[in-house]
């Protein structure tokens, strides 16, 4: 049993950023605390630009390791990432919450997909070096 902390990002769908912010959780910052995303709705699949992207810049494949998934399939938590859906994010138990305001990409260009994946890639790392 791991007493790193475990970080829940969360997002309506958990279809897109949170994705993201599960992946590159894992990815880099993995040694310092455990990454979990979730949401409100689930999607079938999570978004395939996010994959695609994540895959060509990190070689990570979201879809090998990670599902769209309801708030109550994931552990309890210490830190809570909302990721900014401008909707009233559930209550859900932790220690340290905040949100990054992020702007959805969906529909959009690689560009506005990369700026939002490098806003989480340095969010990620400043959380990880708060916690260290």
């Amino acid at each position: 049993m791991s007493n790193k902390p475990k970080v829940a990002f969360i997002c309506v769908h958990n279809s897109c950023r949170s994705q993201i912010a599960e992946a590159l959780g894992k990815h880099l910052a993995g040694d310092i605390f455990e990454s979990y995303s979730a949401g409100t709705e689930t999607k079938p699949q999570i978004n395939q630009d996010a994959v695609r992207l994540i895959k060509e810049l990190y070689d990570i494949d979201m879809e090998k390791t990670q599902y769209s998934k309801l708030l109550d399939e994931i552990p309890p938590v210490d830190i809570v990432i909302t990721m900014g859906c401008n909707v009233k994010c559930p209550y859900f138990p932790c220690k340290h919450r905040e949100d990054w305001g992020l702007d959805d990409p969906t529909g959009k260009s690689d560009e506005e997909f990369k700026k939002v994946i490098s806003i989480i890639e340095a969010r990620i790392i400043e959380l990880k070096n708060k916690l260290i």
